[in-house]
């Protein structure tokens, strides 16, 4: 019996005690860590009643803030999608000089606090920053407006999808695309036809963590937006006002909505694993 066989076997006899011990403790922390605080983002949004619900949400300042949040998604996610096929591409299939600095890069926004993140676009883009004085000159915007709450998220969420690619295609190694190279594909029929169906599933799956993150981030975002109420406030920033204010039933009325965000990320990422795992 080879050594993965023997691992297996001592796995499915193990006594029954130690296997239900392991689950009731896992089921205990995803209640106590997961479901009770959904549960009690819902119960305190919908204490007022749906009336109360409905009216915090069509607010005017909670409709921009939604609005703000999409846009900052629809322009991250796309950005670090493009970003983290090219590294991944670059990184799994060519040997150059600086890949492990790139790969170092590539980690950092885990690394660097999202509040120091945005303070280094303060310090590039803000009035007194090294590129103020033209920005003004020139009467472009960044910080306190779009343009900063978008670079900030950008940088915060670049990892997500490139981190997800690197080892897939590094384990899927470049025979197929060289077979086909050799069949007489060029390059871009290469990476439509043979490189993109094999990294479909983790790719979805990359996107999916970005725009969590994207629609979630509150560091850096808070740093760079200036705080102005319907103009530069994202859906956790809105949240923030809203219980700094006392207002408690619209503030979890608002944040609910994340809550949402984050159940369909959950079955959203768990449907992609099953399908990664059935592709296997």
């Amino acid at each position: 019996m080879s050594s993965t066989s023997a691992q297996s076997a001592r796995t499915r006899t193990e006594p029954a005690l130690v296997r239900w011990l392991l689950i009731i403790v896992a089921l205990l922390f995803l209640g106590l860590f997961l479901f009770v605080p959904l549960a009690a983002v819902f119960a305190q949004a919908l204490e007022k009643g749906w009336g109360a619900y409905l009216a915090a949400i069509r607010e005017p300042d909670a409709l921009a803030a939604v609005k703000l949040t999409l846009i900052t998604a629809a322009i991250s996610v796309p950005v670090n999608l493009v970003f983290g096929v090219v590294a991944a591409w670059a990184i799994a299939k060519f040997e150059f000089r600086g890949k492990q600095l790139l790969i170092t890069l590539i980690d950092l926004p885990f690394s660097v606090s999202p509040v120091i993140s945005g303070l280094i676009y303060v310090l590039l883009f803000g009035l007194q920053g090294w590129l103020g004085p033209w920005l003004q000159e020139h009467d472009l915007k960044i910080i306190f407006a779009v343009p900063g709450i978008a670079l900030a998220t950008v940088f915060v969420t670049f990892p997500f999808v490139a981190r997800e690619l690197i080892p897939l295609m590094e384990a899927q190694g470049k025979d197929e695309e060289e077979a086909a190279i050799t069949l007489g594909a060029s390059g871009f029929q290469t990476f439509w036809r043979v490189t993109i169906p094999n990294i479909k599933w983790g790719l979805l799956y990359g996107v999916i963590l970005c725009n969590a993150r994207a629609m979630g981030e509150f560091g850096a975002v808070s740093v760079v937006s200036g705080h102005i109420r319907g103009s530069t406030n994202t859906i956790p920033l809105h949240v923030e006002i809203l219980y700094n204010e006392y207002n408690y039933a619209a503030a979890f009325a608002v944040a609910s909505l994340l809550a949402l965000l984050a159940l369909v990320t959950l079955v959203a990422k768990s449907f992609v694993e099953w399908r990664m795992r059935e592709n296997a």
